[in-house]
C-alpha cells in the first residue's frame, strides 16, 4: 500500500486558493497532482477526470450542464482534453463578480501539457487564474524536510539541513537511478516494471493525441536519444541525423517533451557586448531515473562507474534545483556560461544585484576551481561569492571568493 508523503507546494497553493477563483496545477504525467488535490481537497469539493469519456463528451457539448452537473467547487483532472471548458469557466467566474458573489478557489486544474495548457489559461483566465508546475518528488520532500529553496548564499546554505540520502557518492547515484516518481517511491511497484508502464502511457495517452508525432517508433527512439543527450549542449542537426528525422521535427518534439514536463531546457546567458559566447542551450531531464531507464543503465553502480556519471551527477543538482523553485511557486532565473574558448560555468543565478556563478563537480575536493569564475569579469556585473556544488563533507570556502558546497545542501 503506498503512503502520502506532503508536498512542498501545498502551502503556496493554499494561499492562493485564498484569492484566486481558480487554480491550475500541471505537470509531468504520474508526478501526483491529482494525488495532491485530492489530498488537500475539501469535504464538499468534487472530482471528476477528463479521461473519463462521459465526462469529457458531456463538457464538450454542454459546458453549463456539466457545471450543474458537477457544480463549481470542483477539481477537473486532465483539462485539457477539453480546453473549451474555459470560455464557460470564465463565464461562471466573471457572472460571480458581477452580481458582487466574487468567491476564491473555486475550480482546481490539472494538466499534463504544461505550455499549452498555461497559454490557453493565460488567454482565456487572465487575471482569475493562479497556475503552478509539479515535478516528481524532491530529495527534501522524499526527507520530509521543511527546507526548500535553494539560494545559493552563505547564510542560508549554513541553515540547510544536510541530507543524510546524499552522504556519499554510492547514496547519491542510488538517488539518481531511482528518480523520484511518487508511485515508485511509495509503493513496492518494480522499478523496471514501473518506467516501461510509464513510457507505454506517456506515448500511447499524451504523444498519439498530438499530430506533429506520425510514428510513435520514432518518437520513442528520440526520447532514448534525448535522455542520452541529458547535461549536454542541445544541437538539432546532431540529433536529427542520429534518428533519421529532419531538424525542424526535432526542434518540434523537444518542445513537446518540454510542455510535458519532461525535460528543462537551461538557456544561456550572453550580453551583446560579446559574440563570443555559445548562445546554444543545455537540456536536463527532471527525473533522473526516467532517464537512466531510457538509457537502459542496469544498476546505481554501473551508471556511477559509467561514461555518463558526470552528466548525470550535473542533471541531478540542476532538476533538485528547478524543483526547489517550482515547490514555492517562484519563477526561476538561472542560466550557464559558455565561450569559443570553452570556457564554462554550469549556472548563473541572475538578479537585480549580480551574478551567482555555480560549478558541479562530482569530485569530493575539486581542482582549480576559480578558473573559469573569472571569465565573468569582461561582464561588467557584480559578480557574487561562486559555490563549487560537490562531495565535500562540509561548506567550506576555498578562497574569499568560492565556496566549496556538498550536494547534500542542495
Amino acid at each position: 500500500m503506498s503512503v502520502y508523503i506532503r508536498r512542498t507546494l501545498e502551502n503556496a497553493f493554499l494561499e492562493a486558493n485564498k484569492y484566486y477563483p481558480v487554480l491550475a496545477l500541471c505537470g509531468q504525467r504520474q508526478v501526483g497532482k491529482s494525488t495532491m488535490l485530492n489530498y488537500l481537497k475539501e469535504k464538499d469539493r468534487k472530482y471528476v477526470t477528463f479521461d473519463d469519456a462521459v465526462a469529457r463528451n458531456l463538457a464538450k457539448k454542454d459546458p453549463a450542464l456539466f457545471f450543474e452537473t458537477y457544480g463549481t467547487k470542483l477539481i477537473i483532472d486532465e483539462f485539457q482534453r477539453v480546453p473549451e471548458i474555459l470560455i464557460e469557466i470564465k463565464r461562471i467566474v466573471d457572472e460571480n463578480a458581477l452580481n458582487g458573489k466574487e468567491k476564491f478557489g473555486l475550480i482546481w486544474l490539472t494538466g499534463s501539457q504544461k505550455f499549452l495548457m498555461m497559454k490557453n489559461i493565460s488567454d482565456t483566465l487572465a487575471g482569475r487564474v493562479g497556475i503552478f508546475l509539479l515535478s516528481s518528488f524532491s530529495q527534501r520532500e522524499l526527507a520530509k524536510s521543511s527546507s526548500s529553496l535553494f539560494l545559493p548564499n552563505v547564510n542560508a546554505l549554513k541553515k540547510r539541513r544536510h541530507l543524510n540520502s546524499l552522504s556519499n557518492i554510492h547514496s547519491v547515484y542510488n538517488e539518481i537511478f531511482l528518480g523520484g516518481m511518487p508511485r515508485l517511491r511509495t509503493s513496492k511497484i518494480p522499478r523496471e516494471r514501473f518506467f516501461m508502464d510509464y513510457v507505454n502511457t506517456y506515448l500511447e495517452r499524451d504523444i498519439h493525441d498530438l499530430e506533429q508525432v506520425g510514428k510513435l517508433d520514432d518518437f520513442y527512439n528520440f526520447l532514448v536519444c534525448m535522455a542520452a543527450r541529458t547535461g549536454q549542449e542541445l544541437k538539432y542537426d546532431d540529433i536529427s541525423k542520429n534518428i533519421g528525422v529532419s531538424a525542424p521535427t526535432v526542434k518540434s518534439w523537444i518542445s513537446i517533451l518540454e510542455r510535458s514536463g519532461i525535460i528543462y531546457i537551461l538557456k544561456p546567458y550572453y550580453e551583446n557586448i560579446t559574440k563570443r559566447i555559445v548562445k546554444t542551450p543545455k537540456v536536463y531531464f527532471l527525473d533522473t531515473g526516467l532517464a537512466a531507464y531510457l538509457c537502459r543503465w542496469p544498476t546505481a553502480e554501473t551508471l556511477e562507474k559509467g561514461a555518463m556519471s558526470g552528466a548525470f551527477f550535473e542533471t541531478f543538482v540542476v532538476s533538485e534545483i528547478v524543483k526547489s523553485y517550482y515547490n514555492i511557486g517562484k519563477e526561476l532565473n538561472i542560466y550557464y556560461y559558455r565561450d569559443i574558448d570553452k570556457k564554462e560555468i554550469d549556472l548563473l543565478f541572475v538578479d537585480a544585484d549580480g551574478i551567482t556563478p555555480v560549478e558541479i563537480k562530482k569530485a569530493k575536493s575539486p581542482n582549480d576551481v576559480e578558473k573559469n569564475f573569472k571569465v565573468l569579469e569582461k561582464l561588467g556585473k557584480k559578480i557574487k561569492t561562486g559555490f563549487v556544488i560537490c562531495m565535500a563533507d562540509e561548506l567550506m570556502p576555498c578562497n574569499r571568493y568560492i565556496y566549496l558546497c556538498p550536494i547534500g545542501l542542495i
